[in-house]
């Protein structure tokens, strides 16, 4: 059945719904459910396809720079013989396979959360007798009781409802529970949240009872839409992932190309004169030395543990990743597309005005306990106070109950001297509710509550002050409405109080014997109001160039008052706001050319919060989606980055995220993004850093094959790699963040590692290392320190050994700023990498120094003044980096 098709049940009357689905007013017989059970199957969701263990391993494999790793990994081993090489390259893969399938393992729980949220249990009528069943067990045409605390078991066509409310704020993000009614619903296209003949799977009751015919099961149900959609819902690559992607492709070819050269120059070149299947064995080993130092296989697991350690600093301030390239995807991110109920809102009805005596109050000032409009709030009001002190009960009721705790009204005392003996329930018809209490001089009060347009209809008189009650007028009357327009104008909920005096109670107590000739006492404004956090959280997205987009299912006006108190939009500017029916109307091109004209989205579907995601990611955007309900899981998923709650949030939503909020704060997301652009920003460090080491090596290796020099071997190479390149970088991936990091725009999605100055920087910085490499090689050949020539170069090959090796850790401190001198950001401040750097330094010096050592990495002895210009051309590199960031700064001024 076509989503019109069934979302049109709200059209039909009772006997065509009873007459569809071949039912009665006795329900199902228990044959005719056996054989829809079995014909349909259970109401159940359908569980996704998932992964396997082996196959979630084999896919870490598919990264570009992973499958280049493992060729270069093949070669050394198979052809060149060098089974340390492979065997590091396998283990730095391995490892890194493992850590991705570590943080993914529950990447899709979503669907799961969904299964586990059905109700256990449904209320039936079959045969017409009354059963309790497994919901699971429930087939269309089934006739389902409801209650105030059932949860929703399927879709349902509400046949009669008495006072039913039902709260669907994790389906609709309606923040409060929405009446329901039998009647047919004639328009065509009604949005979900306006449907108010029909209820919908896992949402609750909260209040009143009905009953109806279930329309929908399992798959089928609005819920199993969103479920379908989780299924569907494409992956989107991180920027994190493209970027490395992309530089893992770049550097393949030129590691290619440039091994291709220094291959055909050493053919061509015999410096040797060896013969030619030699030649051509050894300038393979060379070729193969090459992509050894040019390819920084240590890459993928630093960038892996760079992120890692952000997931734990971000876990310390309540932010907890759940898939590693959500960190850096963060700091990326160009809008903030986030749901209000729950999120930007505190998902708690709460009282914010008073009007009495004339005057509008904020619910903050005092109010004696004598008063006439907190007594009956309170009176009229079915709010359970628990033992604990915890409300439950209507969303709104349970506000006015918590509006009198917080001005000392103890509403249970007054309760009990002043006792409930009769009522009028609430219907939606008279929008009214009555409760009679018997005072102690034996006479009756009457507290009336509800809308503002009915209940005016029965005032005679008006509290004119606490002590004076006077004839009700048409100015009192025109004085009220306009307050209440005014108050609804900026998305309060008004209710009107009202009472009278009574000597006794009347035989037939209803609305013509109770509900007349009524003292109106005042109005109470209620909102779900922003969380307090919330505005200083917008204030600092803006200023960090990020766009907040709020998209909600609750209506426009409320959404455009909200949007407007945090500072998303100007306060009245009802052309950044749209409609999901609005939506409804345009086509994707013409959505795409207004999207950025819109700040909210009101009365919106899951589908619409995929489209606007969708949209925004066509423009090149990075989004971030933050939800907490059900409807919110497809966009979640859907977005580069989905960020559920972790406190008010559903299952479905957190197992759809990647990142969920543990304190459900929403400035949480402006501290993540903080953390995101610090670890962005490292991993630039550690990618200059490796980069401009290696294109040193290749550097090195380059010339002195061009110039028909002894040339560092793959196992010198290797110890390089090792030492150097894995504690520095690793140590850069936890530097302190800059100054000024939040006040930058969002890179976007179009940016790279290499933007920002990095790849000028690791081109010249790549160059002079092995500049220097060469020119202490050559001094070391000009002025030998020992006789002999064989002496001569084995010296010359230790010291551009040692040279190419310490030079990384001299430059690694260059690294901490692109252009700020390190004297500015305090060299000696980040203990792991002083750490990181000694820990390499010795690393190196062992190789050298310790005796057996020398043999095995092919190296000789130093003296003092060979190990001076060792150390004294890593000072150098400091020296000239630091010459170029000042002109540099220059420049920029």
């Amino acid at each position: 059945m076509d989503d019109k098709k069934r979302s049109r049940f709200y059209a039909l009357d009772k006997a065509d719904i009873l007459k569809q689905f071949g039912t009665s007013e006795d329900g199902l017989s228990d044959q005719q459910a056996k054989e829809r059970l079995e014909k349909n199957g259970p109401n159940a969701l359908a569980q996704g396809k998932k992964k396997g263990l082996v196959q979630r391993f084999f896919d870490q494999f598919k990264d570009f720079m992973i499958i280049v790793l493992l060729v270069a990994a093949f070669i050394s081993g198979v052809v060149a013989k060098e089974w340390s090489d492979a065997a590091l390259i396998l283990a730095v893969v391995i490892i890194n396979a493992i850590f991705g399938i570590f943080q993914e393992s529950k990447a899709e729980e979503a669907i799961d959360a969904l299964r586990e949220m059905s109700t256990p249990d449904a209320h039936v009528k079959r045969g017409g007798k009354l059963e309790t069943i497994s919901s699971e067990a429930l087939v269309k045409g089934d006739l389902v009781l409801l209650e105030a605390g059932d949860i929703v078991p399927a879709d349902i066509r509400l046949l009669d409802s008495a006072s039913m409310k039902i709260e669907e704020s994790a389906l609709t993000g309606e923040s409060v529970p929405v009446e329901k009614e039998s009647e047919v619903l004639a328009d065509e296209d009604i949005p979900l949240g306006d449907r108010k003949n029909m209820a919908y799977m896992n949402s609750n009751v909260t209040y009143g009872r009905g009953t109806g015919v279930v329309v929908g099961t399992g798959m089928e149900t609005q819920v199993g839409q969103i479920a379908g959609m989780i299924n569907k819902a494409e992956e989107t690559g991180t920027p994190l992932q493209d970027n490395l992607n992309s530089l893992g492709k770049t550097l393949t070819w030129l590691i290619l190309a440039i091994a291709a050269i220094i291959f055909a120059v050493g053919i061509f070149n015999n410096h040797s004169g060896q013969p030619m299947n030699e030649l051509i064995i050894n300038m393979l080993l060379v070729a193969i030395s090459l992509a050894v130092a040019a390819i920084p296989e240590g890459l993928p697991a630093i960038v892996t543990i760079i992120l890692a350690l952000g997931t734990t600093r971000m876990a310390k301030r309540k932010a907890l990743v759940r898939k590693l390239p959500a960190v850096e995807t963060l700091g990326s991110t160009d809008i903030v597309a986030s749901d209000k109920t729950g999120t930007l809102t505190q998902n708690k009805m709460t009282v914010e005005k008073v009007y009495q005596y004339g005057q509008l109050k904020d619910a903050s000032e005092d109010i004696t306990s004598d008063d006439k409009v907190l007594q009956v709030m309170t009176f009229s009001n079915d709010t359970k106070i628990q033992n604990d002190g915890t409300l439950l009960g209507d969303p709104t009721e349970t506000a006015l109950v918590q509006f009198g705790f917080d001005h000392d009204y103890h509403v249970e005392d007054e309760l009990k001297k002043e006792p409930r003996v009769a009522e009028v329930p609430f219907d939606s018809d008279r929008k009214l509710m009555s409760t009679i209490h018997k005072l102690p001089d034996g006479k009756f009060f009457v507290a009336v509550k509800g809308a503002p347009d009915m209940l005016l209809q029965r005032v005679t008189r008006i509290q004119a002050s606490p002590t004076d009650v006077k004839n009700f007028t048409e100015e009192d009357q025109a004085a009220i409405l306009k307050q209440n327009k005014n108050m609804a104008v900026k998305a309060l909920r008004v209710l009107a109080m009202g009472y009278k005096i009574i000597d006794e109670i009347p035989g037939i107590v209803d609305t013509q014997t109770i509900e007349q000739d009524l003292i109106f006492a005042g109005l109470v404004g209620m909102i779900d109001p922003e969380r307090p956090e919330a505005a200083k959280a917008v204030a600092d997205a803006k200023s960090a160039g990020i766009r907040p987009i709020m998209i909600t299912g609750d209506h426009q006006d409320t959404a455009e008052a909200i949007a407007g108190r945090l500072g998303i939009i100007k306060s009245g500017d009802d052309a950044a706001v749209i409609t999901g029916a609005q939506l409804d109307q345009m086509s994707d091109k013409e959505f795409d050319k207004k999207v950025k004209k819109y700040s909210v989205y009101a009365r919106v579907s899951p589908e619409h919060k995929v489209r606007i995601v969708k949209a925004w990611q066509d423009k090149g955007k990075v989004v971030a989606m933050t939800g907490d309900g059900v409807n919110d899981a497809p966009a979640l998923k859907s977005a580069d980055i989905g960020i559920g709650m972790g406190i008010t949030g559903t299952e479905v939503s957190k197992g759809a995220s990647d990142m969920v909020l543990a304190d459900d704060n929403f400035a949480t997301i402006i501290v993540a993004v903080e953390e995101g652009r610090k670890v962005f920003s490292n991993i630039q460090k550690s990618i200059q850093y490796l980069l401009s080491a290696n294109l040193g090596e290749v550097l090195t290796l380059f010339m002195m094959t061009l110039l028909g020099w002894d040339i560092l071997m793959p196992v010198q190479l290797l110890w390089i790699n090792l030492a150097t390149d894995t504690f520095p970088a690793i140590a850069l991936g936890v530097e302190p963040t800059e100054s000024g990091i939040m006040k930058r725009k969002p890179r976007g999605r179009k940016s790279s590692f290499l933007s920002g100055g990095i790849g000028t920087s690791i081109i010249y910085q790549g160059i002079l290392e092995g500049i220097i490499t060469l020119g202490v090689y050559g001094l070391a050949i000009m002025f030998p320190v020992h006789a002999g020539n064989a002496a001569m170069h084995a010296d010359a090959l230790t010291m551009a050994y040692a040279t190419l090796a310490l030079i990384q850790l001299f430059h690694a401190f260059n690294v901490k700023s692109t252009y700020q001198s390190i004297f500015k950001v305090h060299p000696f401040k980040n203990k792991m990498f002083n750490i990181g750097v000694a820990t390499s330094f010795i690393m190196v010096a062992a190789t050298i120094i310790i005796p057996g050592f020398n043999s095995l990495f092919h190296v000789t002895e130093l003296n003092l003044l060979q190990w001076s210009i060792v150390l004294g051309a890593g000072v150098l590199m400091i020296v000239i980096v630091e010459i170029v960031k000042l002109f540099q700064r220059r420049n920029e001024k």
